[in-house]
């Protein structure tokens, strides 16, 4: 899969998520098997571009190529401005931020609010498109509510305007992320353009990234919530598409080895302070559905310093794989973390 010059290692991408898709979780994807990872979104208003958390967020330093820096807004002439300032900082792709359902995004008619306008969509992309050298990319939702689904006039909309891929969330902006994506849209979108496609939403098995593919034809997918405390599902995804055979699931060891080496990422990026306090979030996710998670998640946030919060995570998934060996079941065994979408089911049918 191509954007641009851009030969990604393969059409698995990690999805732009507000505190979440900082550099430290972007890079571990990556090295666990996203072809691609989005920044969080930054704001196009000029005044925040000095900001900590701004400087923060579009932060690639070591990072793998490409680098991509999502933006939002919805003045184009201050759009192309932060497309500049962006890339003359790093970014070799800029995405435009036309998907997020949330209040404070939307209220200002930012995010996916801007379906509503078409010819502002329009304004927009072209203002992009001619202040950069570098690719522009474009995510959108289906549309801005059930009754106006009009993600295929944007989708023509973005090819005539020189965007060179668009992820398409299987949602409108009136769903949010309530009920489960519909993939009709998505589906109908690729026939009507060109350009690369890249589907999203409610993937979160290699079972379901395939019926996915197949279904809507798109050129790749993109994971977002479902990669939150198991950023190994596209290892799992590219093995399930490459082989057709499902991965092991990994065991408590690795787990364990995986999370400690993103925190001593996250202590490293942030600071200590910080770091710790960003780290709890990460940590609730990697330890979901194991035993004895509620009371170690306590005692995560209890926490005060990196070493305690090492120490709690060594001890707990320390424990973790000796019961998983007394309960005669091998560690990195799958035991359905993998497999636990539905609605994807009747695609492949």
């Amino acid at each position: 899969m191509h954007i641009g010059p851009y030969k990604l290692s393969n059409n698995l991408i990690l999805a732009p998520m507000a505190g979440v898709t900082d550099r430290p979780f972007r890079q571990l994807c990556k090295q666990l098997g996203a072809g691609m990872a989005v920044s969080e979104m930054v704001s196009s208003n000029s005044l925040l571009w000095g900001s900590a958390k701004t400087r923060r967020r579009a932060n690639h330093e070591g990072e793998t190529e490409p680098r991509i820096i999502q933006i939002a807004g919805a003045d184009p002439g201050l759009m192309a401005e932060a497309a500049k300032y962006n890339v003359d900082n790093g970014a070799q792709i800029i995405d435009i931020n036309m998907g997020c359902p949330a209040k404070k995004v939307c209220n200002v008619m930012a995010g996916s609010a801007l379906l509503q306008d078409e010819p502002l969509v329009a304004r927009i992309l072209e203002a992009v498109v001619r202040a950069v050298k570098v690719p522009v990319t474009l995510k959108i939702r289906t549309g801005w509510s059930r009754e106006h689904r009009n993600g295929v006039t944007v989708a023509r909309i973005a090819e005539q305007c020189g965007i060179q891929a668009l992820a398409v969330h299987g949602r409108t902006r009136a769903c949010a992320f309530g009920g489960e994506a519909e993939y009709d849209t998505i589906a109908a979108i690729k026939t009507e353009v060109k350009i690369p496609v890249i589907a999203n939403g409610d993937i979160r098995t290699p079972e379901q990234a395939k019926a996915v593919l197949d279904y809507t034809r798109a050129d790749g997918i993109m994971i977002g919530r479902a990669a939150q405390g198991r950023p190994w599902l596209f290892r799992a995804i590219q093995h399930y598409l490459e082989t057709g055979r499902l991965m092991p699931e990994p065991g408590a060891a690795e787990i364990r080895a995986i999370l400690t080496g993103h925190m001593h990422n996250l202590y490293a990026f942030y600071g200590e302070h910080t770091g710790v306090m960003m780290a709890r979030k990460h940590l609730s996710w990697y330890s979901k559905g194991q035993s004895g998670s509620a009371q170690f998640r306590l005692a995560i946030n209890a926490a005060a310093s990196s070493a305690q919060q090492l120490a709690l995570t060594r001890q707990f998934f320390d424990a973790q794989g000796r019961a998983s060996v007394a309960g005669g079941r091998t560690p990195g065994a799958t035991d359905g973390l993998l497999h636990s979408g539905r609605g994807i089911e009747e695609l492949a049918a």
